[in-house]
């Protein structure tokens, strides 16, 4: 009997050697750890996961944070590669099924900012209940409003709020209750309001004669069950192109009290 070829390691099982550069970077993202859990501020052009270019991946570049022996901390969401912000991880094997569980059940508050235009959405505050399905376009793939009847379709529900608006542009802050791909994106380009920088759903290149640098949707904070108990919240700063954007449109954020909007939700 011929003896049994060992099975390959996964590919996600083998450590990585990361350039002193690479290391320095991942490490300068990091925003909060503890025992449990480690919490980045992911920049935008960096993937999450599964890349196509021949780069480190942030789920690969996770093993500066691993120890001789060990695994590399484990992601528990994604962010679009061009969208900036936190993202979790988990260190430990029960961190990450208590996470898993925790996200599956919608217990994970996700905040964004993002830069549309033109203007302010009409009403300035309000939900958007819009199913979406996935439409493949070669190697790309788009997500698409359909009816909920649709034998594709996912149910997907962005709350928004206008911080800040001129005439040019606006300042929102977005609640999604799901989390489907580009579901931010695509709801906000369904109401005419598409995201500054999106050339794939419609948003502007330009705004007031300021030349868009990248998508201006932030990831700014997250808060979730621990897995030791309690609830934590963690916040990343508005990285500084979005920051420069902000402050050239004349876009200054304003809390809840100091703004009275109507609400409406957008079918």
């Amino acid at each position: 009997m011929r003896p049994r070829t060992p099975p390959k390691a996964k590919a996600h099982e083998i450590p990585l050697t990361l350039t002193p550069e690479e290391t320095a970077l991942v490490r300068s993202l990091m925003i909060y750890e503890d025992a449990s859990v480690l919490a980045l501020n992911k920049p935008s052009g960096l993937s999450s996961q599964g890349g196509r270019a021949q780069v480190h991946t942030l789920d690969e570049m996770l093993w500066a944070f691993a120890r001789p022996g060990k695994s590399r901390p484990r992601l528990i969401h994604r962010l679009d590669r061009d969208t900036s912000g936190v993202i979790l991880t988990a260190k430990t094997k029960p961190a990450a099924a208590f996470l898993g569980k925790a996200m599956m059940g919608r217990r994970l508050a996700k905040t964004y900012l993002a830069i549309v235009a033109p203007g302010a959405p009409q009403p300035p505050q309000g939900r958007i209940e819009a199913p979406l399905r996935r439409d493949m376009q070669g190697r790309e793939a788009y997500m698409r409003i359909c009816e909920a009847d649709h034998p594709d379709a996912e149910a997907a529900s962005t709350g928004y709020r206008t911080l800040a608006s001129t005439e040019t542009a606006a300042l929102v802050e977005l609640k999604p209750r799901t989390g489907r791909m580009h579901q931010l994106r695509v709801h906000l380009a369904t109401i005419g309001r598409p995201i500054a920088g999106d050339a794939r759903y419609g948003g502007a290149l330009v705004l007031g004669g300021h030349a868009v640098p990248r998508l201006m949707l932030h990831a700014a904070a997250l808060v979730f069950p621990h897995p030791e108990g309690g609830e934590k919240r963690v916040e990343a700063p508005v990285p500084q192109d979005m920051a420069e954007l902000l402050a050239a449109l004349e876009l200054q954020q304003v809390t809840s009290g100091e703004r009275n909007v109507s609400a409406a939700t957008v079918v």
